[in-house]
């Protein structure tokens, strides 16, 4: 696994790096591609935050833990990590018919990109897949997110779909 770690009002040892990826190389037994983590750590006053992101095969792996201690937050994220590839474990090899994680075939994303204006905190830009409803929802549930954007196979068109108040989901389509 290649690691990207990155610091943010904090003096990166070769210690924490270590431990960083120490931790988050137990994951790679998963994977063959060799993928890379983009680690970030931050301080802000007295809370340490760890930001894991981690592009496979076209899905993304997201982590985020914040706590006092920074070694804490790296184990909690590292679990949190290990059971979102548990949980969709099965159902990716259901939908790939067999195919293990390991097996599917990689994928490019492109980065976000920032901006400093007032109305527009954050703009993403990133390669919209065609893929079905529930692989869809997955997705969004691997990210940890409210909503997604995605291109419907069935309709050929761009829909989004999101989570509701009541823990259903809603899909919204253009007419």
């Amino acid at each position: 696994m290649r690691f990207q770690i990155r610091g943010k009002n904090l003096q990166l040892s070769e210690a924490l790096k270590d431990y960083v990826e120490k931790r988050l190389g137990k994951l790679d037994k998963y994977f063959d591609n060799n993928p890379e983590a983009v680690v970030t750590l931050v301080v802000e006053k007295e809370r340490h935050r760890v930001e894991v992101t981690m592009p496979i095969n076209g899905y993304i792996l997201r982590g985020e833990e914040e706590s006092t201690d920074m070694y804490a937050c790296i184990d909690l994220v590292v679990d949190k990590l290990d059971k979102q590839i548990n949980k969709y474990k099965t159902r990716l090899i259901r939908k790939n018919k067999g195919l293990s994680i390991r097996e599917m075939a990689p994928e490019t994303e492109t980065a976000p990109e920032e901006y400093k204006e007032p109305a527009v905190v954050r703009t993403k830009r990133f390669a919209i897949k065609p893929m079905a409803v529930e692989e869809a929802i997955m997705q969004m549930n691997l990210l940890g997110h409210s909503f997604f954007v995605f291109s419907n196979s069935d309709t050929e068109e761009v829909n989004v779909v999101y989570r509701r108040k009541d823990g259903n989901y809603g899909l919204i389509e253009p007419e």
